[in-house]
């Protein structure tokens, strides 16, 4: 199986073109180059290179609210691809829960002389609040989402030479969707017009038979109100069935062809009309990075889902967040020169609470026993996240008081080993790797 090209650097620390792994293991073994960090793999030169003219690269960018992809294209090869997998519902569990626990502790304490304010002045408070709010404002879990994309934007642009980069700005062109007879563009027509409610569709409805919930089979675009019965076009009108389903209805209205299963009709009529959760996280952060994005100094060339799924249907490439990345935007004759790519998980860098707390908001630890779970310093010189090797495997360590760390990686059970006998290979980040 194909993996990523490695990436390259000179003596100085200047990007290069980035090499096939056969030929960044002949000059590791021939000592001419030096591993320079883990992940993203990146080797660094043991000379100066003067005469370089590296080839430039194009970052390519699928922001999801879950998981982003990104693939680097270097003229018409995929060599490196990635999904970073954001925490952003964790973020937002993380402060509900802190504030759930402090409203708790303010009830409890009884010596506290109560406060009456009225309605007024309760409003007054919720203005000033927002006022002292800053252009542009994000809630942390949709912050988090750009902040994520542009560190690892700026680490490919440290490890290889970035020409331009291109991101899926919406993940539907809304105005193809709430009038599909628009005209006037060469992208808004034909073939490409379906593929934008297709795609909305495939995302609300989660990808299964509204009726069977069938799973791994063709979806049709069906008419819950039938088109013979004065049914519209709108998105709010349509859904998705199995070639089955689709042909039993036929042109029946839903609540005749659903008289029996009453609590599946009520079901299908409120997903009708709910707003996609996802795709709003999308939309309300895709702006914030495409201004980030443009603060790089690179031109940024934006497209749509639609395209985006279109592009990647003309290659035969299966439904993932790198290859969606990689067919983002216009595309030439691409062939993937890599199968494997790089899956990131955000894990955070500690929290300053000190305590921890079960589901109930009752403390389970104290301060010395968070710490030594979650540590804000270093224990003998080791965080949490850090990358050992060990045994020839790579491995995640936690770090402990007394002499031997846990290691762990996926897929098997965690261990300790004394630490003199691990080798440390790279520094927590804020990320585990698989």
């Amino acid at each position: 199986m194909k993996s990523n090209h490695v990436l390259v650097l000179d003596m100085k620390r200047r990007p290069l073109s980035s090499c096939h792994p056969a030929r960044a293991r002949e000059l590791l073994k021939d000592g001419k180059a030096a591993v320079f960090r883990q992940y993203p793999f990146t080797i660094i030169l043991q000379r100066a290179v003067s005469d370089a003219n590296p080839k430039p690269c194009q970052i390519k960018l699928d922001p999801g609210s879950k998981t982003t992809g990104i693939a680097l294209i270097q003229g018409e090869k995929v060599i490196w691809g990635g999904e970073i997998a954001h925490r952003g519902a964790a973020i937002r569990k993380k402060l509900a829960d802190r504030a759930a626990r402090r409203r708790n502790r303010r009830h409890r304490l009884r010596y506290r002389k109560p406060s009456y304010r009225t309605k007024a002045q309760i409003n007054n408070a919720k203005r000033t609040y927002m006022q002292k709010r800053k252009k542009g404002w994000l809630p942390p879990s949709l912050q988090h989402r750009v902040e994520t994309t542009l560190t690892w934007v700026q680490r490919l642009m440290r490890c290889t030479p970035v020409g331009a980069i291109s991101m899926e700005l919406v993940r539907f062109d809304t105005q193809i969707i709430q009038n599909p007879e628009i005209s006037g563009l060469e992208y808004q027509q034909g073939e490409l017009c379906g593929f934008e409610v297709k795609e909305y569709l495939l995302e609300k409805w989660s990808r299964k038979c509204a009726y069977c919930g069938a799973e791994s089979v063709p979806l049709q675009i069906e008419h819950i109100e039938p088109k013979s019965q004065g049914g519209s076009n709108r998105i709010s009108n349509l859904t998705l069935a199995c070639v089955k389903c689709n042909q039993k209805k036929g042109n029946r209205p839903v609540t005749k062809f659903l008289a029996k299963k009453p609590d599946l009709l009520k079901k299908i009529l409120a997903q009708a009309k709910a707003p996609l959760k996802d795709a709003a996280a999308v939309n309300a952060t895709r702006w914030a990075l495409y201004y980030a994005l443009e603060e790089t100094g690179l031109p940024v060339e934006v497209a749509s889902g639609g395209r985006t799924k279109f592009n990647r249907q003309q290659f035969g490439w299966n439904k993932t967040h790198w290859l969606d990345a990689a067919a983002v935007g216009s595309v030439g004759n691409l062939r993937l020169a890599t199968e494997r790519p790089l899956s990131v998980i955000c894990t955070g860098q500690g929290g300053r609470q000190k305590g921890v707390f079960d589901k109930y908001g009752q403390p389970k630890r104290n301060k010395q026993g968070a710490a030594q779970i979650r540590p804000l310093r270093p224990i003998h010189g080791w965080k949490t996240g850090d990358l050992v090797r060990f045994d020839d495997q790579l491995y995640r360590v936690t770090p402990r008081q007394i002499g031997s760390f846990e290691l762990s990686v996926a897929g098997q059970k965690p261990f300790s080993r004394p630490r003199h006998r691990l080798q440390r290979v790279q520094c927590a980040d804020g990320y585990s790797y698989v």
